[in-house]
Parts: structure tokens; C-alpha cells; sequence
């Protein structure tokens, strides 16, 4: 049977079997080296809050701490999601389309 993939939709090379993980959005087991990991940065709190936490505070330079979530899904939450794009077959063999630029 023919691959689509070149990779056969993973990046286990070599090795026999990956660890699990859990979907974000569905809480599907998925192989680690299957699922699209993106990180999400957001500040703790809005930007009117921010700022009169601001005006609030003591000291002049004070930062407001951001919180980092490692986001996993699986293929089918995240084109569902539209955090990855189904691409033809020519962009999926070239190098171009290999190469994620973020929307």
C-alpha cells in the first residue's frame, strides 16, 4: 500500500514504541511523536486589570508573570482547531511546505 507520508504522519524513527499522551481538547490517547505540541503565551491577567494592577503596585517596574501551556493535540483537533492546515501533495514533499510559518 502506498505511503502519503513520508514520515507515515510520525518522527519515531528507529524507535519501536512512544509514550502516550492526552489531547488538550478531546483527551484522545495519542502517540507522543504524533501530536502537535504548540506552546500558548498569555498574560495572566487582561489588559485593563494589568493596568490598574500597574497603578496599584509599589514598584515601578514591575512585570506581570505570563502563563505557558504546552498545548498537545491530536490531527483531528487541530485541523479542526485550524492550528495546522491540510496542504496538498506538493507542498507536503517540497521543502517549502515543510517549514510551519505561523498564521
Amino acid at each position: 500500500m502506498p505511503s502519503k507520508r513520508r514520515n507515515n504522519g510520525r518522527s519515531k524513527h528507529g524507535r519501536g514504541h512512544t509514550a502516550i499522551v492526552r489531547c488538550c481538547n478531546c483527551f484522545r490517547c495519542v502517540p507522543k511523536d504524533k501530536a502537535i505540541k504548540r506552546f500558548q503565551v498569555r498574560n495572566m491577567c487582561d489588559a485593563s486589570s494589568q493596568r490598574d494592577l500597574r497603578d496599584a503596585s509599589v514598584y515601578s517596574t514591575f512585570t506581570m508573570p505570563k502563563l505557558y501551556n504546552k498545548m498537545i493535540y491530536c490531527v483531528s483537533c487541530a485541523i479542526h482547531a485550524r492550528v495546522v492546515r491540510v496542504r496538498n501533495k506538493k507542498l507536503r514533499a517540497s521543502p517549502e511546505g515543510r517549514i510551519y510559518v505561523r498564521p
